[in-house]
């Protein structure tokens, strides 16, 4: 009998996948669930009854929180990745990791195919099936939903006949959630003026006034939030949304280039990843040099998109993964943030890299390590080049 690993959520769209593979094409499935921050223990367990009720021979469940850091948020952090100055790859960057960890396991079964349940209208679509042309070439990719063009009506259906019972009643919004934030899709989201409201946040408002925290960086990564240190960056993102969730600070809605050329809106909330970006880059305004914060901007961007697009895989990457980090050699220190209901302030920052130290002059009031003779010759200087263009340009001008 041929092995198939299926990338398993619980959901309507992988348990239609289980029954499919197993009962009319003939598969032994080996289903997995890779969870990036998103679901509680209790959630696991019962998504791994849910499995074996529905036919699966194995199932597994890896824990990729602290993976998932490591290969991809600690690089968002580092450069600042806001995809169109808005979204911090909430679900793209969480669908490549676990992309990655499925190929894994179909190598550890020596499994004959892998399948998914993606439909054919989004992103998640083309990100598994590149990471698996790449990462499992020659093995065979299934996707029932997308090929056969299944409506939801008939996934429900099919199990129902085949005597499955699940909650098959479809919330009025989508929500995926990780630990780099919540993804959230309604009717609201599919036209190009219409904004969530205030019930479809997975958080609600809970708190009220004004709270201060401080953030701990150590190279570009959060280590500990009001003075208390964390064994893993990891586990201080989770410590701080659960401060600033309840603010219902980091909502807003993402407009943006799809891979398969459509333009797309999602809202999504993320307060403690927007947070922890706000902040890291005022630190980084203090620690780097101009030239260092203009070229991580142009290859945080690209880094960004690629990754957006599933292109984790492609060797530039990793040169600018090594650019990333080397930039991070000073970013060490500590940053205030003010938190209110639906909003934050970065207050300030303290480091003993900052390089707005007054024994070098105060900005707009005195100088005291150069004199005016000093600043005289040198603008003269620097703007040589042009001086000399803008006369001969007159000069050929006047002929």
């Amino acid at each position: 009998m041929k092995k198939v690993v299926l990338g398993f959520s619980g959901g309507l769209d992988t348990s239609y996948c289980v029954k499919y593979l197993t009962e009319e094409k003939g598969y032994e499935v080996h289903s997995v669930i890779i969870n990036t921050g998103g679901f509680s223990a209790e959630e696991l367990q019962e998504i791994e009854k849910r499995a074996y009720s529905l036919g699966v021979k194995s199932h597994k469940t890896v824990d990729a929180v602290r993976s998932y850091y490591d290969s991809a948020i600690k690089y968002l952090v580092f450069g600042n990745v806001l995809k169109n100055n808005t979204y911090p790859l909430s679900v793209s960057a969480e669908r490549v990791t676990q992309a990655l960890v499925i190929a894994q396991h179909v190598k550890e079964l020596g499994a004959d195919a892998v399948a998914h349940g993606s439909t054919g209208a989004g992103n998640d679509q083309v990100r598994f099936d590149m990471i698996f042309h790449i990462m499992i070439p020659g093995v065979e990719i299934i996707t029932p939903i997308r090929d056969m063009k299944l409506s939801r009506e008939e996934e429900i259906a099919y199990l129902k006949g085949k005597g499955v019972q699940m909650n098959f009643e479809k919330a009025a919004y989508s929500i995926n959630k990780g630990i780099w934030g919540t993804s959230v899709g309604g009717k609201e989201t599919l036209t190009s003026d219409g904004f969530l409201p205030e019930e479809a946040w997975p958080t609600q408002l809970s708190k009220q006034g004004v709270e201060k925290v401080s953030l701990q960086f150590v190279k570009g990564e959060l280590t500990g939030v009001n003075g208390k240190t964390f064994s893993h960056p990891s586990e201080a993102i989770q410590h701080l949304q659960e401060l600033a969730g309840p603010f219902a600070i980091g909502r807003d809605i993402h407009v943006g280039d799809t891979i398969i050329g459509i333009k797309g809106r999602v809202g999504f909330e993320a307060a403690a990843p927007v947070i922890i970006i706000k902040a890291h880059h005022a630190l980084e305004k203090h620690v780097l040099t101009k030239w260092q914060l203009t070229w991580k901007d142009q290859l945080s961007q690209f880094y960004g998109n690629w990754l957006h697009e599933g292109q984790v895989m492609d060797p530039v990457m990793r040169d600018i993964e090594a650019f990333l980090q080397h930039s991070q050699e000073h970013v060490t220190g500590e940053v205030y943030v003010t938190l209110q209901p639906y909003r934050f302030q970065v207050t300030g920052i303290k480091s003993e890299y900052d390089l707005m130290s007054s024994k070098f002059g105060k900005y707009g009031e005195m100088n005291s390590g150069w004199t005016g003779e000093d600043v005289r010759g040198f603008s003269k200087i620097f703007g040589n080049q042009t001086m000399i263009w803008h006369q001969i340009a007159e000069s050929v001008k006047d002929k």
